[in-house]
């Protein structure tokens, strides 16, 4: 299991160390295919889904429905807000992320259930 948002703003200390704060990773501008990658965020597998809202964490007073639920692609995880992150303060994911996001033509490949319950269990056992 891979975390995409592994900022320590966002995710309990059960999940390891993190990329460092979120406000180290922004990048000088919006992606060309921003759309697409939140597009693909979206579009993740359901492993947490979480009813309420988030704040964003870096303070422009938004809220952000879903942001705590938890999604996949199979490989990677992140949590429901990270689009907003991407798309609102323009936050650099991690270059691998984006080759398997690119490499599937920006869609969500089809759930390996398998896959995905593992995942959750072992989310569920850092929670």
């Amino acid at each position: 299991m891979k975390i995409v948002d592994h900022f320590r703003e966002l995710w309990a200390p059960s999940f390891g160390t993190p990329r460092g704060s979120m406000r180290d990773f922004f990048a000088d501008s919006a992606y060309d295919d921003e759309r697409e990658i939140t597009r693909y965020l979206l579009a993740g597998h359901d492993l947490f889904s979480v009813m309420g809202s988030s704040e964003d964490v870096l303070g422009s007073g938004q809220t952000i429905l879903g942001g705590d639920s938890i999604h996949s692609d199979g490989e990677w995880v992140w949590r429901g807000d990270l689009r907003f992150y991407v798309r609102t303060h323009h936050v650099a994911l991690p270059t691998e992320f984006l080759e398997r996001v690119r490499g599937f033509n920006h869609v969500m490949p089809a759930e390996d259930l398998s896959s995905l319950m593992e995942i959750a269990k072992e989310i569920r056992t850092r929670l």
